[in-house]
C-alpha cells in the first residue's frame, strides 16, 4: 500500500461512538498499524447535539493519529487550514461518517482525494461523490439511475455491536440487574436522570434484591453526571417530581449514586459497557443510539419518551432550533413544536423501527416514576416475557459487517483489493 491519508469527517457523540469506532477498527484490521503507510485523521464538524466531549471520546481510539475538534472546523472547510497545520499525503480518501454531506465534496476536491459517504437516511451530491455505502436497500432504490453504480448497501453501522453479542455472557450475576440509560446530552439528563433515579427508588420497595447500574457515557465524568441529580444544579429534580442523589467515590469500589431513601446506583465508566449490559435482565433507556446498541445486544428494554417538560427539548437543527432557543418566544415555541412533532411520530426505538412493530415498549407521555416502576416489576415477575423480548430482539437486530463493507468501498476507490467485491 502506498502512503495514504484517510480523513474521517464526523460530528456528534452518537456518530463518534457508534460509527467512527467500528470503522477505524476495521481500517486498522485491514491495513495494519504502520502509520507510515496509513494515517487516520478525524475532523469534527459542529453538531447541535454535541456535548463538548467528542474529542476526548475519540482520543480513546488508539487507531486514530490526528483529531481536530468542531471549534476549528469552518477555517478548515473554507481555507483548508487545520489548527495544527496538518500536512496531507498525495493519496487519500475523505470518509464521511456524520455531519453535512456537502462537506466531503468540498474538502475532497480541495485535497484531491476520493470521497466515500456513509448514508443512513439520505445520499446527496451523487454526481460529485465517488462511492456511497448506504444503510438500506430503499436508499439504493432511490439512487439516480446513472449514479446507481456508486452505491452499495452496507447495512447499519450501529449493528456492529452485534459482534459482542455473539460471545457468551461474561460472569452471570446472581441478583437481577437493571441498566439505567438516562442519555448523555444535557437536555436529556436534566429530565432523564432524576426520573430514572425516582423509578429505581420506587422499584426498590417491591423488588429489594434488584441492583442498578448507569453506564456512564464517555462524554461525561461521574461528577458531571451527578450534578443532574442535585436540586441546586437541576431544578427539574423537584419539579418532576424526580429523585435527588449524592455521589460517592470510595477508593475500594466503583463510584455510585445514593438516593436519600438508600437506593444505590453504581456508575460504570467502562466504555463500551457491553459486557455489563449483557449481564442485565432489563434496561430503562431514552431514545437514541442506546436503543440500537441494546437491541443488538438483545438486552430487553423499556424506552422512556417523557413529555413532562417539553420546553427543555431545544436541540433541533435549522430554523426550529434557532426559534426554540430564541429569547422571549423560545420556551413557548419549543413546547408547541415538540407537541406537533410527537403527533407525527410513529415507532421511535430502533428495534421497533427494524421490526416495523412494537417489540419493546415505548412509554410516551407525562411519566410518573411509580407507573414506570410498576411496569418494570411486572416484567421482572414474568421472566418468560423478558426472554420473549430478548429472542425477538435477536431476530430483528442487524447483522454485523457494515464496517467491513464500508472499508471495502474505501479500498475500491484506492484501487486496493477488497475482502468482498462490491457490486
Amino acid at each position: 500500500m502506498e502512503p495514504t491519508d484517510i480523513l474521517i469527517l464526523s460530528n456528534g457523540p452518537g456518530e463518534v461512538a457508534t460509527w467512527v469506532r467500528p470503522v477505524v477498527q476495521e481500517l486498522r484490521r485491514r491495513w495494519g498499524d504502520d502509520r507510515r503507510q496509513l494515517r487516520l485523521s478525524l475532523v469534527l464538524s459542529p453538531c447541535s447535539n454535541a456535548s463538548g466531549q467528542e474529542v476526548a471520546m475519540a482520543q480513546g481510539y488508539r487507531e486514530l493519529d490526528r483529531i481536530q475538534g468542531s471549534d476549528r472546523f469552518y477555517p478548515f472547510l473554507l481555507w483548508g487550514k487545520t489548527a495544527e497545520n496538518w500536512g496531507w499525503r498525495s493519496r487519500g480518501v475523505v470518509l464521511f461518517l456524520g455531519g453535512d454531506q456537502f462537506f466531503p465534496v468540498v474538502i475532497g476536491r480541495r485535497l484531491g482525494y476520493k470521497t466515500v459517504i456513509y448514508g443512513e437516511h439520505m445520499a446527496n451530491w451523487t454526481r460529485w461523490v465517488d462511492r456511497f455505502g448506504v444503510m438500506t436497500p430503499q436508499l439504493l432504490a432511490q439512487a439516480p439511475p446513472r449514479q446507481r453504480h456508486k452505491y452499495r448497501v452496507v447495512g447499519d453501522l450501529m449493528a456492529e455491536v452485534t459482534r459482542a453479542a455473539l460471545d457468551p455472557v461474561p460472569n452471570p450475576v446472581s441478583q437481577p440487574q437493571i441498566a439505567l440509560l438516562p442519555g448523555s446530552k444535557p437536555f436529556k439528563l436534566r429530565l432523564g436522570l432524576p426520573l430514572v433515579l425516582a423509578i429505581a427508588q420506587c422499584l426498590q420497595q417491591t423488588h429489594p434484591s434488584v441492583r442498578y447500574v448507569i453506564p456512564v457515557a464517555p462524554t461525561l465524568t461521574v461528577t458531571d453526571l451527578a450534578r443532574y441529580a442535585q436540586p441546586d444544579q437541576n431544578p427539574l429534580v423537584e419539579q418532576l417530581p424526580g429523585q435527588s442523589a449524592t455521589l460517592h467515590q470510595p477508593p475500594d469500589r466503583p463510584p455510585y449514586l445514593q438516593t436519600p431513601g438508600g437506593t444505590i446506583v453504581e456508575l460504570d465508566t467502562q466504555f463500551p459497557a457491553y459486557d455489563r449490559l449483557r449481564q442485565c435482565a432489563l434496561s430503562v433507556t431514552t431514545l437514541g443510539a442506546n436503543t440500537a446498541e441494546l437491541g443488538a445486544l438483545a438486552v430487553p428494554m423499556v424506552v422512556l419518551i417523557p413529555t413532562n417538560h417539553l420546553e427543555i427539548m431545544t436541540a433541533w437543527d435549522g430554523v426550529p432550533g434557532l426559534l426554540a432557543n430564541a429569547p422571549g418566544i423560545g420556551t413557548w415555541f419549543a413546547r408547541t413544536f415538540n407537541r406537533w412533532m410527537q403527533s407525527r411520530l410513529g415507532l421511535m426505538a430502533w428495534p421497533n423501527i427494524w421490526a416495523g412493530e412494537m417489540i419493546v415498549p415505548e412509554l410516551l407521555g407525562i411519566l410518573r416514576a411509580e407507573t414506570v416502576a410498576q411496569t418494570l416489576g411486572e416484567y421482572l415477575d414474568h421472566p418468560e416475557r423478558l426472554q420473549a423480548m430478548a429472542d425477538r430482539l435477536r431476530q430483528v437486530r442487524g447483522e454485523p459487517g457494515a464496517a467491513q463493507k464500508l472499508v471495502d468501498l474505501v479500498a475500491a476507490v484506492l484501487g486496493e483489493p477488497s475482502h468482498n467485491a462490491a457490486p
